[in-house]
């Protein structure tokens, strides 16, 4: 089974950046999506997060703070057994997934998946929007699409 990965962040900079969103969909299959609500402040973000990520945010359906995000990501990944994750940044992305995880981990028969090569992952001509649901579920479509091409 494979799940797709996306998460937006506060910053470009590896060494400050934190974790805004984050999305796990598995095509045709559930979808983990949360907001948190405590990892971040605004004065973390970029002028690109403030401006473009941010308000597509709705902390009041989505917000969690990291711990329950925290329980929530297990859970998920714990009901889905064996999976490989799949992300079109995973230098950026899953340090993010094994943050939330905590000190725990990620549960057993997690792995991290690579996307060929061969298949193109390019957005052209639209970029995406920046929200890790839609993003994910893009991702999703277009390698599940050229996968079964």
């Amino acid at each position: 089974m494979r799940a797709y990965l996306d998460t937006e962040f506060t910053q470009l900079n590896q060494y400050e950046y934190k974790l805004i969103s984050l999305a796990l969909v598995v095509p045709d299959g559930p979808e983990l999506y949360v907001e948190l609500t405590d990892a971040w402040q605004i004065s973390d973000c970029s002028d690109f997060v403030l401006e473009i990520v941010l308000p597509q945010l709705d902390l009041e359906v989505h917000g969690r703070t990291t711990e329950q995000a925290r329980g929530e990501l297990l859970d998920f990944l714990e009901k889905l057994g064996r999976v490989e994750i799949m992300s079109d940044a995973p230098a950026w992305d899953w340090p993010l997934l094994v943050w939330l995880a905590g000190s725990s981990g990620l549960p057993g028969g997690v792995s991290a998946g690579q996307i060929s090569d061969d298949i193109d992952i390019s957005y052209d001509p639209v970029e995406p929007p920046h929200h890790a649901l839609i993003d994910a579920r893009l991702l999703a479509e277009m390698v599940e699409g050229k996968r079964n091409a």
